[in-house]
């Protein structure tokens, strides 16, 4: 009869924890937001074509990003994902889409892929939560 260890069930949580934890797990986010902004003009039906047209093409943006970032980690995709969150909160009145469902859409994605992508630059640099020596190191 085989008597089940508690012990690999631990680690195999263990390393879950530590996988959720790590910060490319923040590119899932930003992944479902560029998913979520590509197939806005679809859900709420944009009127203007502008605001449809710059939904699509940042949603499509963010998303590459977000991949690029999942597969190796780089300071400079989550700054082009800040530049990008800063744009859809600016957009609206920058392209004339402003008092839109186009324009809600834009902000709201935009607020929270500039906080995740800014969380992520944060917990990748934030030497207790990298628990390496070479975040502790960047910060001497």
């Amino acid at each position: 009869m085989q008597s089940h260890d508690p012990a690999p069930l631990s680690s195999v949580a263990s390393r879950t924890r530590l996988v959720m934890a790590r910060p490319s797990a923040l590119d899932l986010y930003t992944l479902a937001c560029g998913a979520f902004l590509a197939c806005a003009p679809w859900l709420f039906g944009f009127a203007r074509p502008t605001g449809r047209v710059d939904s699509e093409i940042v949603g499509v943006a963010v998303m590459a990003l977000s991949i690029a970032g999942l597969v190796a980690f780089a300071d400079w995709e989550e700054w082009l994902k800040v530049a990008l969150g800063l744009w859809l909160i600016a957009a609206p009145w920058l392209l004339g889409f402003v008092h839109t469902s186009a324009m809600h859409v834009s902000i709201a994605v935009g607020i929270v892929v500039t906080f995740l992508s800014l969380l992520e630059l944060w917990l990748a640099h934030d030497a207790d939560f990298a628990g390496d020596d070479a975040a502790k190191s960047d910060l001497l």
